[in-house]
């Protein structure tokens, strides 16, 4: 058989389901969250070095754009559980048909979107 159909290996351009776009994403947000661990233990330890330093760790914790930051950090780590618990969740059976794997793709968007507004609630 001679297949000469053409090929789009463009992944910009094909249309994906809206499970894989939830996969995908937890992988980026696993991804965002190994690389701001170093600035996470950092800030840890500044935090528990001495009162001064916690007290300059508030200081710079209470601008606005450092507290915009920590939002789009626990944006991401938040969107990350929400996903890590609906990749188990199937692993355990729950969700794996196409119909409940939108579904529960849908719930993750919108708990994740509830939870990323009520921390930036919280934050300010």
């Amino acid at each position: 058989m001679n297949n000469q159909r053409p090929k789009n290996l463009n992944l910009f351009t094909i249309r994906q389901p809206l499970p894989a776009i939830v996969s995908i994403l937890h992988r980026i947000s696993g991804l965002i969250l190994f690389l701001l661990l170093p600035f996470l233990l950092w800030g840890f330890n500044l935090s528990v070095s001495s009162q001064q330093s916690f007290d300059d760790l508030q200081q710079v914790l209470a601008i606005p754009w450092i507290k915009f930051i920590i939002w789009c950090c626990l944006s991401a780590f938040i969107y990350h559980l929400m996903a890590g618990i609906r990749h188990l969740l199937m692993d355990i059976g729950i969700g794996e048909e196409l119909k409940s794997g939108r579904l529960s793709a849908a719930l993750t968007i919108l708990i994740t979107l509830l939870l990323i507004i009520l921390t930036g609630i919280w934050l300010w």
